[in-house]
């Protein structure tokens, strides 16, 4: 396609209403919004046509450019303080993005029940004890591959990963008994929460958003309503 053209690569209709539920207020007043994530959440799980509802985007920035970027990574828990993923904490983009800026943000987007929820917040660092917990529950090799994976840095070809993957399969051997530790690179970062937006889907695409919003982590949440 010539650059000069004005054909478009995409063009989607208008074929698709909101027409699931409706939010309120009244629903929301002195709610805790973790745990009403946790609700919402619960029901994603339960919702046959939702696959993984733990998939989410986040979105971090990288200063003094500003540039932004995004992926899709799996959420791993909620505690009383905020949202955890896992990842490499040393090449990673994201990891390199919090080194200039330690604020990220998550979308959610449950499809089936026409919800979505967005999180801003400011980055923690889990310890090394808290890691290695949930480390050690995940399958040996995907921890052999947490350790051979230099995560976003350039590769020479898929050899070289499969040569990497070798060399500490034979570092800490094939007995899934016997225990790999958790890389000093790679840990959680917990995504503590400064804004919770709950989004359900409305008709003519009215839709109702609420936030939960405050100035710092040791500050109340203000509930407020949020044009469509």
């Amino acid at each position: 396609m010539s650059k000069d053209t004005k054909e478009k690569l995409i063009f989607a209709p208008e074929r698709y209403q909101y027409t699931r539920g409706s939010l309120h207020r009244e629903d929301l007043v002195n709610k805790d919004p973790l745990l009403l994530f946790n609700e919402w959440f619960r029901d994603a799980v339960q919702n046959q046509d939702i696959k993984a509802p733990e998939s989410t985007t986040l979105s971090t920035a990288r200063l003094p450019s500003g540039r932004v970027s995004s992926r899709l990574v799996l959420l791993k828990e909620l505690d009383h303080r905020g949202f955890v993923v896992f990842t490499n904490l040393g090449t990673s983009k994201k990891a390199k993005d919090l080194k200039t800026n330690p604020h990220a943000s998550l979308s959610f987007w449950w499809e089936p029940l026409q919800r979505q929820v967005r999180v801003e917040g400011a980055i923690e660092y889990l310890t090394r004890e808290e890691s290695n917990e949930y480390f050690q529950t995940r399958p040996r090799g995907s921890r052999i591959g947490a350790w051979a994976s230099p995560q976003s840095d350039v590769i020479k070809d898929r050899k070289e990963l499969e040569d990497r993957v070798a060399e500490y399969t034979k570092k800490f051997g094939e007995d899934e008994v016997k225990p790999v530790p958790v890389p000093e690179f790679w840990g959680g970062i917990r995504i503590v929460p400064l804004e919770i937006e709950f989004w359900q889907g409305g008709k003519f695409r009215l839709h109702d958003r609420f936030s939960f919003r405050r100035e710092s982590i040791d500050k109340e949440y203000e509930l407020v309503r949020l044009a469509p």
